[in-house]
């Protein structure tokens, strides 16, 4: 055994479960088997799956914190009546809040719809107060998703008011909300039951598991099938995807043909896995979370632990387990932006086990500061976070421009923004069959990448009229502190060159899923004509 320990500013870092007064108790949890986080959170508020008679309902609740009570008069033990957000005909599946508005929620269900809903500021004023009636909350836009159930909801990460939802019928659909008449892209290919998606950094590639075991990776503005499919984990049981934050990497976990549990990490260049972790022989689902500290958050369903490693060297390495003996239903991360750094909280879990609604703090061990000045900000442990404004807006991102997410310094509130959008050519959609001729199938390489054509982008159209629920992005964001730190000329230089560096991979993963999408044309038209 090595007589080295490896050194690592996260390899102390312990969970502190709130105290029982600053948790949401009397929680009715939804009793639907359908695999989802069941739980949701902004930066403000609460979504959870609710049980309840006459259709489908989930509470919005204002969000607790593992550090201090709720705001005077809203009780920690809920009440027998509360309000819901009611709409759905049948039992709601999934929740997502918007990355960029802390009040926008949508809800999926087993009616085939998707729901919108906007929580005002008062909605919460006089909870229990003497002669105190419920009122529930009303969706502000519906979408006729699917003729059947929608299992899956998710926002997209750098354009505002993109929504991708996946639905009974084997298909992923991406919707404008501000015209939710017929969705903007379908994606199709899947042989079963959707389990998980998810969008990268930029949102420009999606990847989706599937109950038929197979992994496939999207370009979601051109829709179609798969530009990549590859083989997933061995068992048929729940499979997870997140996205490894702005890297080219994405994490999945499921069971492999033993029933085992465990975690892949794969490689998108090549599409293929890169490192296999075992876990154990449990049967419950593992829910994957990523935190921009490059650490991968682990929680199985059933399971009372939350197991946590910090990805290093194309390797993971275990930092350690919160342990409770509390088994959990489900399970959500807080916005990175919304972490308490007085507290040296590094992420936030809400855990929901029983009747209970529970905050975790993943909190490193040192001593906690009042930040009066940029001098008492613990860089080396916050690294900026994904900000609430977005890069993109709907037309844009539907129209080919492809832009960073923005960041936010947690010390100053200092917004980052990317480089300015810039206009890519999206993966042609496939082709009908040429006329009956000689097509050769076998092209090289090198002739496939000089044959990939040069469009010229069409003029971006009018983007529609922005969706009710619009509002300005939050302030929460603003300045901590009176001071900021000075500009360093050499990490500028360093995050310039970041951020022309992703720009290229988008490109060069662009013009791999073209040839991609040429190989697959070639090839049908060969088939076509072979007979």
């Amino acid at each position: 055994m090595s007589r080295f320990v490896r050194s690592s500013k996260y390899r102390h870092v312990f969970g502190q479960p709130a105290k029982k007064e600053h948790c949401l108790d009397n929680v009715k949890l939804s009793g639907s088997a359908w695999d989802t986080n069941v739980v949701a959170v902004s930066a403000s508020y609460v979504s959870v799956n609710w049980n309840a008679s006459g259709g489908g309902a989930f509470a919005i609740l204002p969000l607790p914190s593992p550090f201090h009570s709720l705001s005077i008069g809203f009780p920690a033990r809920l009440p027998d009546v509360i309000p819901l957000a009611r709409g759905h005909t049948a039992t709601v599946l999934d929740t997502a809040w918007s990355p960029f508005d802390d009040n926008v929620v949508a809800s999926a269900g087993e009616d085939g719809k998707v729901l919108i809903w906007k929580v005002d500021a008062d909605a919460f004023e006089g909870w229990g107060a003497e002669k105190w009636v419920p009122q529930d909350f009303d969706p502000v836009a519906r979408i006729e998703a699917s003729p059947r159930k929608v299992g899956q909801v998710v926002f997209h990460p750098t354009a505002s008011h993109v929504l991708a939802s996946a639905s009974g019928d084997h298909t992923i659909k991406l919707w404008d909300l501000g015209n939710t008449d017929a969705p903007r892209a379908s994606l199709g290919g899947h042989g079963d039951t959707i389990q998980s998606l998810a969008f990268n950094g930029t949102g420009t590639l999606l990847v989706s598991t599937c109950r038929d075991k197979k992994l496939r990776l999207f370009d979601p503005r051109t829709g179609g099938d798969a530009v990549r499919i590859t083989e997933g984990h061995g068992g048929i049981k729940g499979a997870r995807v997140c996205w490894m934050g702005d890297k080219d990497n994405f994490a999945t976990t499921g069971f492999n043909k033993m029933s085992e549990r465990e975690v892949l990490i794969w490689e998108l260049g090549g599409f293929t896995s890169i490192k296999k972790l075992s876990l154990d022989q449990s049967a419950g689902v593992i829910m994957p979370f990523w935190s921009d500290n490059n650490i991968l958050f682990l929680a199985g369903k059933g399971d009372g632990n939350v197991r946590y490693y910090e990805w290093e060297s194309d390797t993971l390495h275990s930092l350690s387990e919160h342990k409770s003996s509390e088994p959990q239903r489900g399970m959500c991360f807080l916005p990175r932006r919304a972490l308490n750094i007085g507290e040296c909280e590094i992420a936030r879990a809400y855990k929901v086990h029983g009747s209970t609604i529970e905050p975790i703090g993943f909190i490193v061990p040192r001593r906690a500061r009042v930040f009066s000045n940029a001098e008492g900000f613990q860089s080396d442990i916050f690294p900026p976070a994904q900000s609430a404004e977005p890069s993109l807006t709907a037309g844009e991102f539907f129209s080919g421009k492809t832009a960073p997410a923005k960041y936010v310094a947690l010390d100053s509130g200092a917004v980052s923004a990317g480089p300015a959008p810039t206009k890519t050519a999206p993966a042609p959609t496939p082709a009908p069959a040429p006329a009956p001729a000689p097509v050769p199938v076998s092209i090289p390489a090198s002739v496939r990448a000089a044959s990939i054509p040069t469009a010229t982008p069409a003029a971006a159209p009018p983007s529609p009229p922005a969706p009710v629920f619009e509002s300005s992005p939050s302030h929460k964001e603003a300045a901590r502190t009176n001071g900021s730190p000075s500009s360093d000329g050499l990490r500028e230089e360093n995050a310039q060159l970041n951020a022309e560096l992703r720009d290229a991979r988008a490109k060069i993963r662009t013009l791999e899923m073209q040839v991609e999408t040429m190989r697959a044309n070639a090839e049908r038209a060969a088939k076509t004509l072979l007979g």
